[in-house]
């Protein structure tokens, strides 16, 4: 049964010591050692939007670049969540890796990157994604996976080699107002430390499990 689902954790230590003092400081920490632990898709998250009348949704997106001011990823602007951002622009992202018994959640604000970034980042995408997210309507119904590909095939045409920019098309970026990280501990008495902006740093606070 569902109910007897369970397996023991190992045992790890988050100290306030060991932590870094700051929070993104301490993200890039942790995401480096999933990377080095060759985690899959280590770039994947959990993105949470809500609609300007609260109706939540998640789903799985890629950070693209880690910065100062937050972290980035790129969409379809009318996309679902494009438009949940633009009537509520805040938003919630949860990283799980579960090959390092850990996890970190991520709240904040969120804004668009400057155009210059979305160019950036999009020409460095492989000719058929660049494609792509001209075909694509995110989120909007579609008669058939056959329109898809003919109206592929012909922006391929259109398109023999340089594809532009879409103008519905671009990042995000959320940029924190708190930073939770989670790692498993022994009879499940795991470690949470939260950061918080406090001036010009963070201050940190250790959580009940």
């Amino acid at each position: 049964m569902i109910s007897q689902l369970r397996r023991d954790y190992a045992s790890h230590s988050l100290t306030e010591a060991d932590a870094a003092a700051d929070a993104i400081e301490q993200f890039r920490r942790w995401f480096e050692e999933a990377v080095a632990a060759q985690v899959v898709d280590v770039n994947a998250m959990s993105l949470a939007t809500a609609s300007a009348a609260g109706e939540p949704a998640v789903r799985t997106v890629l950070l693209k670049e880690i910065t100062d001011n937050g972290l980035v990823f790129f969409t379809h602007y009318s996309s679902d969540k494009g438009r949940d951002l633009g009537e509520n622009p805040r938003a919630a992202l949860l990283f799980y890796w579960p090959a390092l018994e850990r996890q970190v959640r991520v709240t904040g604000t969120v804004g668009c990157v400057s155009r210059e970034e979305s160019e950036r980042y999009f020409s460095s995408r492989p000719y058929g994604a660049r494609l792509s997210a001209w075909v694509s309507r995110q989120s909007q119904l579609v008669g058939s996976r056959a329109e898809l590909e003919a109206e592929w095939a012909e922006l391929e045409h259109q398109f023999p080699e340089d594809v532009p920019l879409p103008p519905f098309w671009g990042g995000f970026r959320v940029a924190p107002t708190a930073y939770e990280f989670w790692e498993h501990g022994a009879d499940r008495l795991h470690d949470r430390l939260r950061y918080r902006p406090e001036g010009d740093g963070w201050t940190i606070e250790r959580l009940s499990p």
